[in-house]
């Protein structure tokens, strides 16, 4: 099989991989969220998150894994969805590496600039920044395909951004710090791999020069 064959199946893995991971997360929120409606969502209220209150400064870690009604957590459901899977698909491991680096950075955000008085919990804040990563990752990739996806996505949910305004009752931080994360972790975990040596295509062959081109492109 030659290198072009290898690499689709690479590619085909790493999405039937991401696709379980978020199985996985949307199965996980929703078993907590039952046990959460049961106790009167008293874990929301426990273990999510209340700024300035050194004590609460691990719960940035449960915070996007709870929320606070059925209907909060259907509407962070699709958006996880989707853009965890996109922001996944090139691979689990680099993956998880961004999802723990918006993790900490919403959080943060959230705990330095919320009400005091106020309790946030809601995987938003993990969504907000899986689409900023999303929209970015093509362009410090250097992926044709990604980048396409980042444009299609952002005219597509050109909406969320809505998300980012300050709003009553709405953990707009989480949003806004998720968000940046994002763009920044597109960056810190951009593909470092230097580009594979191609050999120059003799005259006459011009099919190995148009794989280079499209190797080059992230095709």
């Amino acid at each position: 099989m030659g290198t072009e064959g290898r690499t689709a199946e690479i590619m085909v893995a790493e999405a039937r991989k991401a696709f379980w991971v978020m199985v996985g997360f949307l199965a996980l929120i929703w078993a907590l969220q039952v046990a959460n409606w049961l106790s009167g969502y008293e874990l929301s209220y426990e273990h999510g998150i209340q700024a300035w209150h050194p004590e609460s400064l691990p719960d940035i870690l449960s915070a996007p894994f709870l929320h606070f009604s059925w209907e909060h957590i259907e509407g962070n459901s699709g958006p996880l969805f989707v853009f965890g899977f996109l922001a996944a698909y090139r691979g689990v491991r680099r993956f998880l590496g961004v999802t723990g680096f918006i993790v900490l950075v919403s959080g943060l955000g959230a705990w330095f600039t919320s009400s005091p008085q106020s309790v946030g919990a809601g995987a938003s804040g993990v969504v907000f920044g899986y689409f900023g990563y999303v929209l970015v990752r093509g362009a410090f990739d250097r992926h044709l395909i990604d980048i396409v996806v980042g444009v299609v996505m952002a005219l597509c949910f050109a909406y969320q951004f809505a998300g980012l305004l300050p709003e009553e009752g709405v953990g707009w931080q989480a949003h806004v710090f998720g968000f940046l994360a994002g763009l920044v972790g597109g960056w810190l975990f951009r593909d470092r791999r230097r580009p594979r040596p191609v050999p120059a295509a003799p005259q006459g062959e011009p099919r190995s020069a148009l794989l280079k081109e499209l190797d080059d492109l992230g095709l």
